[in-house]
């Protein structure tokens, strides 16, 4: 699990239980049987192409009503997450839902608000999520998964340097800036179940 000082130096919003553990498991025995895609990756257009020397996990379908609820709650706390970063938030992107089986990875990346990417997705992201449904663990164990801990990296200069490592809790929220690098080690046992969204201004 992360240290305080690295919450602060990435100024990290952690939000534990933001889902509890039923609600956690409800989610998983439903994505378990969701329709899945390759997750897509996206370059200087609007369209996303899949990669998988990039991102390399399964972007799974569950129903409209589920879609919904997550993205209501996501909209249910955008206050505090945007006073935790001085923005003003105003809505979120439909969220994502994602299974990471074993040797499923995202490379160091940013998910927008750096100016590197021509695209309107790249200019309105601002604020990255993460919340986790299921729980890393150091040696398998039924339900839980090894690897595929969420990294995040500063090089930019000016700022102290530095890379960390967030462990998979069931139910946690985790908001960052969504210019921060981070990353997906590769998942080596069990599955991963998680979804992401970002927030806009």
């Amino acid at each position: 699990m992360m240290t305080p000082e690295a919450i602060v130096d990435f100024n990290l919003y952690l939000a534990r239980g933001f889902f509890n553990a039923r609600i956690c498991g409800e989610l998983i025995a439903e994505l378990s049987g969701a329709a899945e895609d390759s997750a897509t990756v996206y370059g200087l257009g609007e369209s996303g192409s899949v990669d998988e020397r990039v991102r390399k996990v399964a972007r799974l379908a569950p129903s409209p009503k589920t879609v919904e609820r997550v993205r209501r709650q996501l909209l249910e706390i955008r206050e505090k997450v945007g006073a935790h970063f001085g923005l003003t938030i105003r809505d979120c992107e439909e969220p994502q839902f994602l299974r990471y089986r074993v040797g499923d990875f995202f490379v160091a990346h940013q998910d927008g608000n750096t100016g590197l990417l021509r695209s309107d997705r790249e200019r309105s992201r601002q604020i990255s999520v993460v919340i986790f449904l299921n729980q890393q663990s150091e040696i398998p164990e039924a339900g839980h998964y090894t690897g595929g801990a969420l990294g995040f990296t500063e090089w930019r200069p000016g700022r102290r340097g530095g890379q960390y490592w967030l462990t998979g809790q069931t139910g946690t929220l985790v908001a960052f800036h969504s210019e921060t690098t981070h990353e997906v080690a590769p998942v080596t046992w069990g599955e991963r179940y998680s979804i992401v969204s970002w927030y806009g201004r």
